[in-house]
C-alpha cells in the first residue's frame, strides 16, 4: 500500500502521513447523525423514513434560527488533513468498497415544515427547508473545521452529501492545469459517479505514464477503490491502461484515443464541475450569529450581551469582583392597586421574576427594565397566575422551574420558558405560603406558612413528604442546608430551628440576640453562608444581623447603631459573602463588609416602606421592592 502521496506524485507534492490521523476526532458510533445533532436540550433525529424532527418544546428557537436571511461574507480557508492510504485513502474515502454494496433506499427529499414567525412579514404560512440542507450545513461546519472522520461517518450515515468546493474557478483551473494534489483531496469529500470517477482517474493514469512515473501510475491502478471497480466492470478498459504501463515507450495519440491531453483535461473539468457547486463558508455560524442580531434587533436579546449558545441563554461574568450598589439601573413601576411581594434572580443570572399581590408573576429583564418578550407566552400578553396574592418564588437550580407560594395556602411550578403550569399543590398549607425552596436536585419544594409548619413537597407524587411541627407561630423562612441533610427554619416565635431533613426530628432551637432596646423580635429569614457551610446569616427585626453556627453560636455581628425606627425586615448574602445586604423599617439600604466588619454605605431606597430584597448571583445588582409599588434594580 501507498502511504503518501509523494511517492503518488513525485517531488514538491503535499506529504500526507499516517501521523495526521492523530489530528482527526474519534469516529462517532453507529447512529453518528443522532449523536452528532444532539445538543443539549435540542434534539434533531432523523428517524427510518429520513425525516427531521426535533422536539416540540424547543420549536420556536429552531424557527428563529433558521429564519434568516442569506449570508455573505470573507472565504474561509480550510486545511486538508487526511492520514495515509492505508487507513484512510483519499482516493478511496469517497466510496465504499463495492463487494458486496449495500441497498439503500433513498426516498423523496423530505422537507422540514416551520411555523412562520409572527414578525417576519410573508404571504407564505410555513417555511419549507429541506432536510438534507440542514445535514449538509453541518457538513460544511465538519469540512471547515477538518473533522474529516465526522464528515465522512455523518455524511454516509445520512446519505446526503456536501458536493461544494470553496472556488469553482480554482477548482476547474486545477484540472486543466493536471495539478492532481490539489484537485484529488477536493474529490475525496465528492460523492461524484462512477463513470465520472473513473474518467478522472484513468486520466491522472495516463499523464503519469506520459511522465513515466510509472511505480505513482501503477499504484492509482492497482491500489485505488475506483479503479478496481473499473477492473470489475470494464475490463477491457482496465487492461488497456495496464497494457500501456509496461510499453518502453509512451504513444500520446494511442493513449488519448485521437484526442488531446488538454481536451481530455477540459471535459473531466466540465463533467465534474456539473456534479459540484459553491456557496458561503461559515453557514452554520452565519446563520447563528445572524439570528442572534435580529432578535436583539428585535429587543429579545440585550445589546453586548454573550450569549450560551449551548444552554441557549445570556452567558454572566461570574468572576466580578464584589461590590456594593450605589446606583438606580432601573425602576420598574407596577399598577396603582398593586405591588410586588418577592423577587428573585435565577441562578443562571439571566432572569428577575416578580410576584405581585394580584397573583401575577411577571419574568423581566434585568439590563432593560423591560418585560421579557422573548419569552412567548409573555409576548402574547399570558402570564403565570394564581387567583390570590403570591408571597414568594424560587428557582430550581439548573433555572429551568419556578416554584410559587399564594395567600391561599397554594403552591404552583412552571417552567419558565414556556410558561406551562407543570405541577399544582392545591392543599400545599391551610393557610398563606411564606417561602417555597427548591431541592439541590430539583425534585423536592420545602415551604413554610403562616400554619406554624414547615413542609417538604414531592414534585412527583405532587405529596406532602414530611412536616416540620414546634414552632409556635408563623414560619417565615426555611432553607436546606448546603448538604441537604437539615432544615433551617425562621420564625415569629422569636426562634430558628434545626431539622434533620429526612426524619424531620428538630435537632437545635435558639433564639438570635435580642434588640438593643429590649424584648423578643421575630426572625425574619435565615441564609446560608457562602463562606462557610456550617454557618448561617441570621436576620431578625432588630438593627442587628448575625452570622451563626448551626448550634446558636454568634460568630459575627453587624449593627446599624440605631435603638429605633431602624429594624431590619429583610437581608441578602452577595455570592461570595463578602457582604451582607439589608433593609429596613426607614425604607434605606444597609451595606455591611464583612472584611472590615462595618456599615460600608447607607441609602435610601423607597418611599414606602420595604417589602424585600434580592441579589444577582454573579454581578453586583441588587433588587429591592417595596408597597411603593415599584421595584428598584441597583448596580455598582
Amino acid at each position: 500500500m501507498v502511504s503518501d502521496v509523494t511517492a503518488l506524485f513525485g517531488r514538491g507534492a503535499r506529504r500526507w502521513s499516517s501521523e495526521h490521523a492523530a489530528v482527526c476526532f474519534p469516529l462517532l458510533p453507529p447512529r453518528a447523525c443522532e449523536y452528532f445533532l444532539h445538543i443539549h436540550d435540542l434534539c434533531w433525529v432523523f428517524d427510518n423514513s429520513f425525516h427531521l424532527t426535533f422536539k416540540p418544546c424547543l420549536h420556536n428557537r429552531i424557527t428563529k434560527l433558521l429564519q434568516v436571511s442569506a449570508y455573505g461574507g470573507e472565504p474561509h480557508f480550510c486545511t486538508w488533513l487526511v492520514a495515509g492510504m492505508d487507513s484512510h485513502d483519499p482516493l478511496r474515502s469517497a466510496h465504499p468498497p463495492p463487494p458486496p454494496p449495500p441497498v439503500l433506499l433513498r426516498p423523496p427529499t423530505p422537507t422540514l415544515c416551520l411555523r412562520r414567525l409572527p414578525q417576519m412579514a410573508s404571504s407564505a404560512s410555513a417555511l419549507e427547508i429541506e432536510a438534507g440542507d440542514v445535514v449538509k450545513i453541518m457538513l460544511q461546519f465538519c469540512k471547515e473545521n477538518s473533522l474529516h472522520q465526522t464528515f465522512q461517518t455523518l455524511q454516509n450515515e445520512c446519505q446526503v452529501s456536501l458536493n461544494t468546493v470553496d472556488s469553482m474557478d480554482t477548482f476547474i483551473a486545477d484540472i486543466n492545469a493536471g495539478r492532481w494534489d490539489a484537485v484529488l483531496p477536493q474529490v475525496a469529500q465528492l460523492k461524484l459517479p462512477r463513470k465520472k470517477l473513473e474518467d478522472l482517474y484513468e486520466q491522472i493514469v495516463l499523464e503519469m505514464a506520459e511522465l513515466r512515473e510509472l511505480d505513482t501510475a501503477r499504484a492509482i491502478l492497482r491500489q485505488t477503490q475506483v479503479m478496481g471497480v473499473m477492473k470489475q466492470e470494464e475490463p477491457e478498459r482496465y487492461l488497456r491502461l495496464e497494457h500501456l504501463l509496461v510499453r518502453t515507450y509512451f504513444e500520446p495519440n494511442e493513449a488519448y484515443q485521437e484526442s488531446t491531453k488538454e481536451k481530455r483535461r477540459a471535459q473531466i473539468a466540465q463533467a465534474i464541475a456539473s456534479e459540484v457547486s459553491v456557496v458561503p463558508p461559515a453557514r452554520l455560524m452565519a446563520l447563528i450569529t445572524q439570528a442572534l442580531k435580529w432578535q436583539q434587533h428585535q429587543g429579545l436579546l440585550p445589546p453586548g450581551t454573550q450569549f450560551d449558545l449551548f444552554r441557549g441563554t445570556a452567558a454572566m461574568k461570574q468572576d466580578e469582583e464584589e461590590a456594593y450598589p450605589t446606583t438606580l439601573s432601573h425602576q420598574i413601576k407596577f399598577g396603582k392597586k398593586t405591588h410586588p411581594e418577592c423577587a428573585r434572580f435565577s441562578p443562571d443570572g439571566q432572569y428577575l421574576v416578580s410576584s405581585s399581590v394580584d397573583g401575577i408573576i411577571e419574568v423581566w429583564d434585568y439590563i432593560t427594565g423591560k418585560l421579557k418578550k422573548d419569552l412567548q407566552y409573555q409576548a402574547d400578553e399570558s402570564f403565570m397566575m394564581h387567583e390570590e396574592a403570591v408571597l414568594c418564588v424560587d428557582f430550581s437550580r439548573d433555572s429551568e422551574s419556578l416554584a410559587s407560594g399564594s395567600m391561599d395556602g397554594k403552591i404552583k411550578v412552571w417552567r419558565i420558558r414556556t410558561g406551562q403550569c407543570l405541577r399544582r399543590l392545591e392543599r400545599a398549607h391551610t393557610k398563606a405560603v411564606t417561602s417555597v425552596t427548591f431541592s439541590r436536585d430539583g425534585s423536592q419544594i420545602l415551604s413554610t406558612s403562616f400554619d406554624t409548619t414547615a413542609r417538604i413537597h414531592g414534585l412527583k407524587s405532587g405529596k406532602m413528604l414530611k412536616e416540620f411541627r414546634g414552632h409556635t407561630s408563623c414560619v417565615n423562612c426555611a432553607i436546606f442546608s448546603t448538604d441537604g441533610t437539615r432544615v433551617v427554619t425562621a420564625s415569629s416565635d422569636y426562634f430558628v430551628k434545626v431539622w434533620d431533613s429526612k426524619t424531620a426530628d428538630c435537632l437545635q432551637s435558639f433564639k438570635p440576640p435580642p434588640p438593643l432596646r429590649g424584648g423578643e423580635a421575630s426572625v425574619n429569614s435565615v441564609h446560608l453562608f457562602p463562606k462557610n457551610s456550617d454557618h448561617i446569616v441570621v436576620c431578625n427585626k432588630t438593627s442587628s444581623i448575625n452570622i451563626m453556627t448551626l448550634q446558636g453560636q454568634v460568630v459575627k455581628s453587624f449593627s446599624s447603631g440605631k435603638q429605633e425606627g431602624g429594624d431590619f425586615v429583610a437581608a441578602s448574602v452577595s455570592p461570595k459573602g463578602d457582604w451582607i445586604y439589608c433593609v429596613g423599617e426607614d425604607m434605606k439600604l444597609y451595606c455591611f463588609s464583612l472584611q472590615s466588619g462595618k456599615l460600608e454605605n447607607l441609602m435610601k431606597v423607597h418611599e414606602q416602606d420595604v417589602i424585600g430584597i434580592a441579589h444577582h448571583p454573579h454581578r453586583n445588582l441588587l433588587a429591592t421592592y417595596a408597597v411603593d409599588c415599584t421595584m428598584k434594580i441597583w448596580k455598582a
